[in-house]
């Protein structure tokens, strides 16, 4: 498998390649806040089943999530959304459903 930095120089090196569309993506994606990337999410993919790419699923669910480490309902879409893909994510879709109930146990009722 290749490194993050392998895999950026192969990016940089062939940019041909990127079509306009990821390039937008990406870029609009990078600076959006948690909101509009679930609103984006809630439209793209409402049931789990949506065409948007694995990859950038991924992606918008992690950018969401860093901006909203604690929010326990975030973190339990972006874990169901791995679980969905199969089981190479399990442990990470499962990190982040512990995470969640645990800001769940910890907030006072």
């Amino acid at each position: 498998m290749k490194s993050l930095i392998e895999l950026a120089l192969d990016l940089c090196s062939d940019r041909a390649d990127i079509s306009e569309a990821t390039r937008g993506f990406i870029e609009a994606l990078t600076f959006a806040d948690a909101d509009t990337i679930m609103a984006m999410i809630g439209e793209t993919i409402p049931d789990l089943s949506g065409d948007l790419p694995v990859w950038a699923r991924n992606l918008a669910y992690r950018l969401a999530c860093l901006q909203r480490p604690h929010d326990p309902e975030l973190l339990r879409a972006a874990g169901a959304d791995l679980y969905f893909h199969g089981p190479d994510w399990d442990d990470h879709a499962e990190d982040l459903r512990r995470r969640a109930d645990e800001l769940d146990n910890s907030s006072p009722s």
